[in-house]
């Protein structure tokens, strides 16, 4: 691809912001965010990222990436700080390609990505940050709005919105509302989109965590809960099993060297469905195969049980 058939605003955003313009297309991909991997005309390979920011989270989300990156965690180092213009936020970060999703649920895989989520809260609890509010939507239980899931445009005005399944709306109304019983816990910066899919290993290693647009500010006890449910995820996301989230947790607090209390595992066990809840309601708006679906009313009782909910 030449530098002509690029989008013209983003060729002189690179020439601002990078001193240089891109000349070759590496990848490209667009789900929340629109990610471009590009080389430049200097010889650089790097990656631009542009999503909607009306609430101005992305400037925080790139100073934890910048930070955490700068304490030595695998993860591309931001080149550029957050540029926002006309709601849309766009910054630059290092091209980090290769490594291989760790897929499965078995113990191994639960154990390794608990591990390397508790290394990450341990380096942003030092942090002195606002936080990145309002948290991602897949996260956002403590939302304001009148029905269980956060207020969406393009979800809410979907056929069926207002006729969910009973079954679901039960399993969203219960862990909700333990989820808001524990809003005095002390909260902490962490990745919320913890799902194989945005991780990549090499020889047993953690080669590059991606997607930090995904940062929340949660209670530490949710942030892992949310994770031991979706860590599994690769292409298609959906719900661990119960078993496996047990190993996930009890991994993470064994590297975090402290052991959840009762009211903290309990809202672990709460959110660890909150995404696949998120997830569930979008399969059956858009029509998706019922994945998420399936594993929420299955396990939806005995996480619920565990949550004390």
């Amino acid at each position: 691809m030449s530098v002509t058939e690029f989008d013209p605003r983003l060729v002189r955003w690179c020439a601002v912001e990078l001193g240089a313009v891109p000349v070759e297309s590496l990848m490209a991909a667009a789900r929340v965010s629109r990610v471009l991997g590009v080389r430049l005309d200097d010889g650089r390979e790097v990656v631009v990222k542009s999503r909607p920011d009306p609430a101005g989270r992305a400037a925080v989300c790139v100073t934890v990436q910048r930070r955490t990156a700068a304490a030595g965690f695998p993860c591309p180092k931001p080149l550029t700080d957050a540029v926002v213009r006309d709601g849309v936020a766009v910054h630059a970060e290092e091209w980090r390609p290769g490594g291989e999703p760790l897929r499965g649920t078995g113990g191994d895989a639960a154990t390794r990505s608990a591990r390397l989520l508790a290394a990450l809260v341990r380096i942003t609890a030092g942090f002195a940050l606002p936080p990145p509010l309002p948290n991602p939507e897949w996260v956002r239980y403590d939302h304001t709005g009148p029905g269980h899931w956060p207020p969406n445009p393009l979800h809410d005005g979907r056929p069926g919105a207002d006729r969910l399944p009973a079954a679901l709306t039960g399993v969203a109304a219960r862990a909700r509302a333990r989820l808001a019983a524990a809003a005095d816990l002390p909260r902490v910066l962490g990745h919320a989109d913890w799902e194989a899919q945005n991780l990549r290993w090499t020889g047993g290693l953690p080669h590059t965590v991606h997607d930090w647009d995904s940062m929340a500010w949660l209670p530490e006890a949710a942030v892992a809960g949310t994770a031991s449910g979706a860590f599994a995820s690769a292409e298609v996301p959906s719900l661990a099993p119960v078993e496996s989230s047990e190993v996930f947790l009890a991994a993470y607090e064994r590297e975090r060297g402290r052991a959840f209390g009762a009211d903290e595992r309990e809202v672990a066990w709460a959110a660890s469905l909150w995404p696949a809840l998120h997830n569930a309601r979008a399969e059956i708006l858009w029509k998706h195969p019922a994945v998420a679906l399936t594993e929420v009313l299955a396990q939806g009782g005995e996480r619920l049980a565990r949550a004390g909910a």
